[in-house]
């Protein structure tokens, strides 16, 4: 008997400012369009994994069940960091693959526009309209000392890092920022991205530096959003319809990691070996390696983590992430598009919903329904999500067979 797990329905909201909707709200959205989606109803679900991190409260989970239905079904609310929409995903995987539950649901929810890059910088709050574009409102300016340990800071010193052990002819500011602009560029193309607008290389570079060599542009923007997805058994799937068994995406490889020791993580956070680990064991899983994939969704919360993460997830030469972005490989056109979507720097991060709304990007290219961005003849995805603190979050998926 199989025990392949399918994502049935998923969905996610427009990421950006919704001061209309609380998060209960916001999740709320996102769930009866994940059921939809999967035409189901709460009454078929048998456990939830609620995502929320910085309004978590009393439970999401419990709440969101208050607003679209009451049915007295496990709930297990997660906070993982970034990784949170993917742990609670794993959380419904494991039920279904544990022959517990038939039907799983998922979902990430936050509320942060204005909320800056949740740094502590008390400057933060004042920068909700501070940008003549108005599209980075939710993006403080920081002083991004070396030895920081605000986000911006440590993921400059990653990536500058990694330019050191694998020197690069060019320019940093210059690369990172061409990395910016292949994301933005993408993100026209996304209707419910954030951010939607091009910008040339010299608006990214001569934007506000916020921990060299990001510039305001290369960061991802906190903003609101929720993401959902409803799981399924191999078994329960096979009696569905033909329609819904064709619209099914297999889950491959389901992993999360954490750090383990290495002497690096003492003095910086460590988001290169449990990638890596993340990485290896999904693609083993999933009996593929990174040459069969057809689109990359990676954690880009900055330029320079977009550059690192080609190499540990193996889609590059060790060393040769410069040379591959430089290749043309990572535009929508390219051998391997990374970050169709937008990325995290369009798209927006509203945390705990990433790891879902990536899933989601990768979902809507193996069902053929990305619209004018679609990856043509896509059936093999990964998408990627990694949280300080720390845990990393791979998932393979697969385009049902005809």
């Amino acid at each position: 008997m199989s025990d392949d797990v399918w994502i049935l329905g998923i969905s996610m909201t427009k990421f950006g400012k919704r001061p209309d909707a609380d998060t209960t709200d916001l999740a709320a959205e996102a769930v009866m369009d994940a059921l939809a989606d999967a035409q189901v109803t709460m009454a078929d679900i048998g456990i939830i994994g609620a995502g929320c991190l910085v309004q978590s409260g009393a439970g999401i989970g419990q709440r969101l069940q208050k607003q679209v239905g009451q049915t007295g079904i496990p709930v297990y609310n997660v906070a993982n960091a970034c990784a949170t929409g993917a742990t609670a995903l794993r959380v419904a995987i494991m039920a279904v693959k544990a022959g517990e539950v038939d039907y799983g649901l998922a979902f990430g929810v936050e509320k942060l526009a204005g909320a800056g890059l949740l740094t502590g910088n008390d400057r933060a709050a004042d920068a909700d309209e501070w940008t003549p574009s108005g599209r980075y409102g939710a993006i403080a300016p920081l002083d991004g000392r070396v030895g920081t340990e605000t986000m911006p800071g440590v993921f400059a010193q990653i990536g500058m890092g990694y330019l050191h052990d694998h020197p690069y002819a060019g320019t940093p500011l210059e690369l990172f920022a061409r990395i910016s602009e292949k994301n933005h560029s993408h993100s026209t193309l996304n209707p419910k991205a954030a951010y939607s607008k091009a910008m040339t290389l010299e608006q990214i570079m001569g934007d506000i530096m916020i921990a060299y060599p990001n510039t305001r542009p290369m960061c991802s923007a906190n903003c609101d959003g929720a993401a959902a997805v409803v799981v399924v058994s191999d078994a329960v799937k096979r009696t569905l319809s033909l329609e819904q068994q064709r619209r099914a995406v297999k889950v491959s490889a389901s992993i999360l990691t954490t750090d383990p020791w290495t002497e690096s993580c003492q003095v910086l956070p460590d988001v290169n070996t449990l990638t890596r680990n993340a990485a290896a064991q999904a693609y083993e899983a999933a009996g593929v390696g990174p040459d069969d994939l057809d689109l990359v969704e990676l954690h880009d919360c900055f330029a320079t983590a977009e550059l690192v993460h080609y190499d540990n997830l193996g889609l590059c030469e060790p060393g040769g992430a410069a040379d591959f972005f430089e290749s043309g490989a990572t535009w929508r056109t390219g051998s391997m598009p990374v970050n169709v979507s937008g990325g995290l720097e369009s798209k927006g991060h509203p945390i705990a919903a990433t790891g879902i709304a990536n899933i989601w990007e990768v979902c809507q290219h193996l069902r053929g329904e990305a619209g004018p961005r679609q990856i043509e003849g896509a059936k093999v995805g990964l998408a990627h999500v990694i949280g300080l603190g720390s845990a990393c979050g791979v998932h393979i998926l697969e385009k049902a067979a005809a």
